[in-house]
Formats: C-alpha cells, sequence, structure tokens
C-alpha cells in the first residue's frame, strides 16, 4: 500500500515536473525573442524562469530519490559482505532521513521568515517559492520511510 502511494506521487511530481519544464522552455524562448527580435524585454520572465528552476530542482531531487537513480560511488559497497551492504543501506537511509528532517523544519522556518517579503519583479510573495523546500523534504522523508520499511523487510539490495 505504501509502495503504491509512493508511486502514485512519483507520478504526479513527474507530470508537474514536465509541465514547469515545458513552460520554463516556452518562457525563455519568448524572453529571448522578445529581447533580439522585437528589442524588447519581458521584464519579469527571467525571475519567473529562476522560480521555475528552483521548483524544478528540488522536484527533480525527489523523483531521483525515489527512481535511485541519485549519483553514487558503489565500488566499495559492491565489495562488502551483505550483513555491511544491509548495515550501509539502513546507514544511509537514516543520514538521509537526517537531512530531510533538516529540509523541513528549516525549509519551513525559512519560509515563514521570508513570508511578508516580495519578489521584484512578480510581486508574489516569497514564501510562494521557498515553500518548495520543506514539501520536496516530506516527500523525499516518505520515499526514504518507505525504502527503510522496504530494506528491514528484506526486500531489496538497492542503497
Amino acid at each position: 500500500m505504501i509502495k503504491k502511494i509512493g508511486f502514485q506521487i512519483n507520478q504526479w511530481i513527474e507530470y508537474l515536473l514536465f509541465g514547469l519544464g515545458f513552460s520554463m522552455t516556452l518562457l525563455v524562448a519568448a524572453q529571448v525573442f522578445f529581447r533580439y527580435v522585437l528589442n524588447q524585454s519581458l521584464f519579469w520572465s527571467e525571475e519567473l524562469a529562476r522560480f521555475l528552476m528552483v521548483w524544478l530542482t528540488f522536484l527533480g531531487a525527489s523523483c531521483a530519490y525515489y527512481r535511485r537513480v541519485n549519483p553514487g560511488v558503489d565500488f566499495l559497497y559492491s565489495k562488502m559482505s551483505p550483513l555491511f551492504r544491509k548495515l550501509s543501506s539502513l546507514t544511509i537511509h537514516l543520514v538521509s532521513m537526517g537531512l530531510f528532517f533538516v529540509m523541513i523544519v528549516y525549509g519551513a522556518q525559512f519560509a515563514y521568515f521570508v513570508r511578508m517579503q516580495i519578489s521584484p519583479a512578480l510581486q508574489i510573495p516569497k514564501w510562494i517559492v521557498l515553500v518548495i523546500i520543506p514539501v520536496s523534504g516530506l516527500i523525499l522523508m516518505f520515499h526514504a520511510i518507505t525504502f527503510l520499511i522496504e530494506e528491514l523487510k528484506g526486500g531489496t539490495d538497492d542503497h
């Protein structure tokens, strides 16, 4: 059940990533067209593209973590005995969960701290951009808990 929920979450995020990436591509193409062809500038487009990139980065990290395609060096891991592999995987999941907890707590505090600041070009509250830090931390924590439970049950040998 928990794996199915994780799959659904990741699927929704991948659709959102596609939409954000496609929007960003169109936005940057429009900015280039306006700047170099029409000799005008869309003053707000660079700020929006930057905000979209922030969201793409954090949501993309959660998809990479779910698919287990994040970069890693497994030279030592492949040489370990099965017991040390399991202990290593458990340690990695627990350390990752600590990092995700920091993202959730301090990301929420920071988003709250900047809640009254307004972005210069778009005139939107900055917390809207920064709320993705604790949200992605929650998503990553959910996936990490799923992986930890899987590891404890002996379901996978991935790290």
